[in-house]
């Protein structure tokens, strides 16, 4: 059955009421409201729409108050807003039987918004059609909504656009704004460099001022018309509009550098607040802002790597997907041990025994492939994944080391080489981690070599200097890797309990054809023997790298040319097939 048309709720005696009023309407003019329109709680009105417009037939106090205004040269009642004539208008030439619309009107205290509903009261073929009119007050509701809306459209630390805040604002200035034909925007995209270390030693109170500060700084460095939000924890973002392209951008980022130079006084101590900053330019005004943010936030990432600022380039954000897509595999990976040790062995020069192996973690996923360890670490470095890969690591070696000695019947005489991430020893406690992976497999301390950097030390001497002195206590070796390519001094080498150093590959390669690499070689070999240290050669992939280091005094050497890093089982029976091997 067809539904009935839409109406205002009146009975029949009230039909009558208005048709008698509306007849008894003359020249437009309001008379008394009936008892029936009085009583209603919210404004309403008797309208008439005639040729010449809209007429008001009755109005109770409420609707005349707000609505109505009485013309000083015919003393007549009119609505006070062309609003209602256009909308009563539209509402009678669609031919519908009720309508609810918002109605915005500038109030003595600011704008006020009133839900309406317009309903015909009767069909007649004669005469002008008549319409009921309410009105509701909605403004205190649109007031909260709007409070609401701005608290969730707002950071509440710093007062700054959020992340949908930040999109709202660039919509708003990009449809409303004037933007000549040849201007684009940028995003500049702001990240906090080492702000947990503000959290963690000095408080989250200090690092909520620190972040307020940073603000103001960053607010006081925009021109007119830039917007700035705080869109994470320690991110900033600028939205900028572009005249001159990258020359306005990089004069930005210049004012952002000034602003955060000056060190910020945070609990006595005089904190250097350093960040990252990343770009990315549109090609017009045209270009999908989501689209900008996301290419300067793909650009910040690559500034933290590379110390610098980074303007986007073409493929970075498809760099930034791949390594979104690795780090998710990479967590399930390490969740349902689908990652791998390889060991590549340490030969002594001079007898060309095995003296132990090198592992090395590999990773073959069954999405993405095999995938590269510079990439994976890289990886898991940067999300804090790499604490857990490393303790699977070290956990995984002593385990290696207890199945050999198991099959073999005794402990081997080999041991391993575990590296250590300079971001995992800044995080984890690694003294406990390879206490525990020694005490469960039942292997000696001595048989596990932890392998540092140079940069390690470097960042924090105290911190190293007290986690190898724990590793001594287990009776762990320490090798310093790739030395020769940071900034160590004699000074560190004979502070810090070291025994072994290990000279980059990057000299020990091309060291035959190139003098100069020979003479650093020589050097560092010459430094090892003063300071009773034992050095290991990477990267010998000939017989006379092997013969030539074997004859310069180095003690250990691994490489190419002895083994590439090989799977657990082949590991041990490779040390089994050259036991006896005597010579290099």
């Amino acid at each position: 059955m067809k539904p009935a048309p839409v109406r205002h709720q009146a009975n029949e005696e009230y039909r009558r009421e208005v048709a008698d009023a509306a007849d008894g309407a003359h020249g437009g003019g309001v008379e008394c409201p009936s008892h029936w329109l009085s009583a209603l709680s919210q404004a309403a009105a008797i309208l008439t729409h005639h040729d010449t417009g809209v007429m008001v037939c009755r109005a109770n106090e409420r609707f005349a108050r707000r609505f109505l205004t009485m013309t000083e040269e015919d003393a007549v009642w009119r609505l006070a807003s062309d609003d209602w004539s256009e909308r009563i208008g539209r509402f009678i030439a669609a031919g519908r039987a009720s309508e609810s619309f918002e109605l915005r009107s500038d109030g003595k205290l600011g704008p006020e918004y009133f839900l309406c509903t317009i309903g015909r009261l009767e069909d007649s073929a004669v005469g002008p059609t008549r319409l009921l009119v309410t009105a509701i007050d909605r403004t205190s509701e649109r007031t909260i909504e709007k409070n609401l809306r701005r608290e969730l459209m707002s950071d509440s630390l710093t007062a700054l656009p959020n992340r949908t805040g930040f999109g709202e604002e660039i919509d708003d200035r990009l449809a409303n704004g004037s933007w000549p034909s040849n201007s684009s925007f940028g995003i500049i995209a702001i990240d906090l460099s080492r702000f947990s270390r503000v959290n963690e030693s000095l408080g989250p109170m200090a690092g909520d001022e620190l972040l307020i500060t940073v603000a103001k700084r960053l607010k006081s460095a925009l021109r007119q018309g830039d917007v700035l939000a705080r869109i994470g924890g320690n991110d900033f973002a600028i939205f900028a509009r572009l005249n001159n392209g990258l020359s306005d951008a990089l004069h930005i980022v210049q004012r952002v550098k000034d602003a955060l130079n000056v060190p910020v006084r945070l609990s006595n101590l005089q904190i250097r607040v350093d960040c990252a900053i990343g770009c990315a330019l549109s090609t017009s005004v045209g270009d999908d802002p989501d689209d900008i943010v996301r290419k300067a936030q793909a650009a910040v990432k690559i500034a933290k790597r590379s110390g610098k600022v980074e303007i986007y380039r073409n493929g970075v954000l498809k760099e930034a997907q791949r390594r979104f897509s690795v780090e998710s595999r990479l967590r399930d990976a390490l969740a349902q041990g689908q990652l791998t040790l390889a060991f590549q062995p340490l030969v002594h020069l001079a007898s060309g025994d095995i003296t132990g192996f090198e592992a090395l973690a590999r990773w073959n996923d069954a999405e993405l492939g095999i995938v590269p360890p510079t990439e994976f670490i890289a990886v898991a470095e940067e999300s804090g994944l790499i604490t857990t890969l490393g303790r699977w690591a070290a956990y995984e070696a002593a385990q290696t080391l207890a199945r050999w000695d198991q099959r073999f019947g005794q402990p081997l005489p080999v041991g391993i080489n575990v590296n250590l991430s300079p971001i995992q020893m800044a995080r984890d406690d690694i003294a406990s981690m390879f206490e525990e992976a020694l005490r469960f497999s039942g292997v000696a301390g001595s048989r596990l070599t932890a392998e540092i950097t140079e940069g390690a030390i470097i960042a924090d001497p105290d911190k190293a200097r007290k986690l190898l002195i724990a590793l001594k206590d287990l009776q762990m070796p320490i090798a310093m890797d790739d030395f020769g390519t940071g900034y160590s001094n004699l000074a560190s080498l004979h502070s810090l309990p070291i025994d072994i150093l290990k000279i980059d590959r990057s000299f020990v390669s091309s060291m035959l054809t190139d003098h100069d690499k020979q003479v650093i070689v020589r050097t560092i070999l010459s430094l090892a023997e003063s300071l009773n240290l034992r050095v290991t050669a990477e990267g010998i992939e000939t017989q006379q790298l092997a013969l030539k280091l074997q004859e310069m005094g180095c003690w250990q050497g691994q490489g190419y040319y002895f083994a590439r890093p090989m799977a657990e089982n082949d590991a041990y029976d490779y040390w089994r097939a050259r036991w006896n091997f005597e010579t290099v």
